[in-house]
This record gives structure tokens, C-alpha cells and sequence, in this order.
């Protein structure tokens, strides 16, 4: 399993190596030895599975506030997608920058995002299931959302805005410039920064 770095620093790319024959294939998707060595201490607490049906589903930004923050580690087990993580800690020098990665069942990459960054994604198939693992459980009381098609942001999603299949709330997110500060970049911080070599 490689961790690849993205454009902005603690996301990161996973790419398991897969073993096949003629029945098929192995790979292991989940080390915590090396995810440890890698990212850092993280605890998953719960796994989620999301199912959309038609392809231009757009399911997001979403994200937690402490202190129920969550970091997420997501793949597609079905179908494709776009996955998109936003930078929303206060003070990061990619504050409001985003990482884009395609996620499909046919590449199996996975993408961690570390508490502090909103997160969404828009189905590229039809019958698209993504998963992902979270640090910390769902709390209807902390959850809080980001518009997905802000401006501000500068995201190409594969979808027109008025083509996009999304529910209401998703709608009615607020802006960037709009969120409250409930995220404080700072190096080694409580947020489970950690130093990588490069």
C-alpha cells in the first residue's frame, strides 16, 4: 500500500497494490501499522455506506464540529465518483483550496481526510455505493455543511448546477465566507497533525 500526497498537505492519496489471477484479485485496503506510520494515531469508530442510483448525485460538503470532528477514510466500492475534500481550518495557508480525486471500484484508491475539511462528492456511474471509515461517531448536533457549488471555491464538478441531484439541504448550505471558525490550523495540533517526510 503506497500513501500519496495531493495538493494540500494531510490529505492523502492510498493506493493498494492488487494481487490477481485468473479467478480475480486480493488486496488489503486497511493496515493499521502503516496507516499509523503514515498519518498518525486515529482511531475509526464507524464505517458508512452511501448507495445513489443515478449518476450527477451530488452529496455534500459536509463535516463535523469538535468535539465530535471526523476524519474520514473513503473508497467506492461500486460505480464511480469525484470525491472532493475542502480545506475549512482557520488559518492553513490552503484554507478554502480543495483536493479532487476520482474514486471507482475499478482503481480502488482511497482518500483520507483528517478532521477540519468539508467533504463531498458528486456519483460519476449509475448504482455508485461509496464507503468510508470515520473517526469519531455521528452527531446530528455537530454536523454542518458547506455549499458544494460556492464560487469561492473554484471546484469543476462533473455536473451542471441545475443538472445536479442533491437534496434540499444541500442546497441551502452557507458559503464559505459565511462558516464560523471551528477549525485552527496549527502544525502538531490536536487536530492529529503530524510532521511526514516527503
Amino acid at each position: 500500500m503506497r500513501f500519496e500526497d495531493t495538493n494540500i498537505e494531510d490529505v492523502l492519496l492510498l493506493v493498494s497494490k492488487k494481487f490477481g489471477d485468473p479467478r480475480g484479485y486480493f488486496m488489503e485496503t486497511f493496515r493499521k501499522n502503516l496507516f499509523e506510520s503514515e498519518v498518525g494515531s486515529f482511531t475509526f469508530v464507524q464505517d458508512n455506506r452511501s448507495y445513489s442510483a443515478q449518476a450527477g448525485t451530488v452529496r455534500g460538503l459536509h463535516f463535523q464540529i469538535p468535539p465530535h470532528s471526523q476524519g474520514k477514510l473513503v473508497s467506492c466500492s461500486s460505480g464511480a465518483l469525484l470525491d472532493v475534500a475542502v480545506d475549512i481550518r482557520t488559518g492553513s495557508p490552503t484554507y478554502g483550496k480543495f483536493v479532487a480525486v476520482e474514486l471507482s471500484a475499478e482503481n480502488a484508491f482511497q482518500l483520507w481526510l483528517p478532521p477540519g475539511f468539508a467533504h463531498g462528492f458528486c456519483t460519476l456511474m449509475a448504482d455508485t455505493i461509496i464507503t468510508y471509515k470515520v473517526t469519531d461517531y455521528y452527531s446530528a448536533e455537530h454536523e454542518r455543511g458547506l455549499l458544494w457549488s460556492d464560487p469561492a471555491l473554484g471546484i469543476e464538478w462533473p455536473v451542471a448546477a441545475d443538472k445536479a441531484i442533491l437534496s434540499e439541504k444541500d442546497r441551502g448550505q452557507p458559503r464559505l465566507s459565511e462558516l464560523q471558525s471551528n477549525f485552527i490550523y496549527a502544525v502538531n495540533d490536536e487536530l492529529g497533525r503530524r510532521s511526514r517526510s516527503r
